[in-house]
């Protein structure tokens, strides 16, 4: 599971790079059974769009660049 965790903060790390650019950004809360938890903060915590912010871009690009990740989850 540690690789795993590696993986997805490897990932998060280039998503954060687009995320700070609005103000915003994310943390890794927990993996479970390739369900990834997330906490969006700064401008992305309170924004009507961070649920597609969530689906359309974080999970998209987690699901594509790490191998085991299902979906993802804001906390």
């Amino acid at each position: 599971m540690q690789n795993l965790k590696d993986d997805v903060e490897v990932a998060l790390e280039k998503i954060r790079e687009g995320l700070r650019v609005d103000g915003g950004d994310v943390q890794l809360v927990e993996i479970n059974d390739g369900v990834v938890k997330v906490k969006l903060q700064g401008h992305c915590a309170g924004c009507p769009f961070s649920q597609m912010t969530l689906k359309n871009f974080i999970e998209k690009e987690l699901i594509k660049n790490v191998k085991g990740v299902k979906s993802v989850v804001s906390d």
